[in-house]
């Protein structure tokens, strides 16, 4: 049987994204990768959204989560973390997450490393501070995160100074533990001091960190992570 191959897109097909445009995925990303690399639009449920420039608000606030991930990356083989990466999720949907952890494909993750470099599927795990961009952070794009299959969502909402964190399995916003600590259960390990992370106490987020890191569920997933990995490069192996 032939297979069938998506027909090129017209040289006359608009060369701009605009605001309120309905593409697809694909039409979305080739005109994307024809605009300058200082541009920053996303397509969100085949509508797409040009951001506006960040903010000093946006870009400090970002940091302090995008270092607490690359910590639990350090400390856990067989995970990732990444800044404001292009992710295709499906054929509606191409956003680019400030922050977002996933399982790398080789040890059992859900997404994909495309063959042009980008992460396909849904990261695990799921990161937006949200300032301008507050109202689509918090419905469609939450809503199209969970169609997808990311498993959880933090949104740090600058404007009411809020961590929140959504199990997207059940749709439902958790909140952190009696001492103010989010254990986030997809990574075992991985404790957010709500607190600190608002407050962009670098040296309180690290400390809650380590305790996280120390934690015996931590300890379990990277040996299940280890075994997963053993397991797949056998399978390789034996076909």
């Amino acid at each position: 049987m032939p297979v069938l191959l998506d027909p090129p897109i017209p040289e006359s097909f608009p060369t701009e994204l605009q605001s309120g445009d309905r593409l697809s995925q694909r039409e979305f990303h080739e005109i994307y990768s024809r605009m300058p690399g200082h541009i920053r639009a996303e397509l969100i449920g085949g509508i797409v959204h040009m951001a506006s420039p960040m903010k000093r608000r946006h870009g400090t606030n970002t940091a302090p989560l995008a270092s607490l991930f690359l910590g639990y990356e350090n400390a856990t083989p067989g995970t990732e973390s990444g800044e404001n990466l292009t992710v295709v999720l499906n054929d509606a949907n191409e956003p680019q997450p400030d922050v977002c952890l996933r399982v790398l494909p080789g040890y059992g993750g859900q997404s994909i490393n495309t063959v042009d470099d980008y992460i396909g599927g849904a990261p695990e795990l799921v990161g937006e501070v949200a300032l301008s961009s507050r109202t689509a952070d918090l419905s469609a794009k939450k809503k199209e995160y969970a169609a997808a299959g990311v498993r959880e969502y933090l949104v740090l909402d600058l404007r009411d100074r809020q961590l929140h964190w959504f199990d997207l399995k059940s749709d439902h916003e958790q909140f952190a533990d009696s001492d103010g600590i989010i254990r986030i259960g997809t990574f075992p390990g991985l404790w957010i001091d709500a607190a600190a992370v608002i407050s962009r106490n670098q040296r309180g987020i690290l400390a809650t960190l380590d305790l996280g890191l120390a934690s015996p569920e931590h300890a379990d997933f990277v040996r299940l992570l280890a075994d997963r990995k053993r397991a797949i490069d056998e399978t390789k192996a034996a076909t």
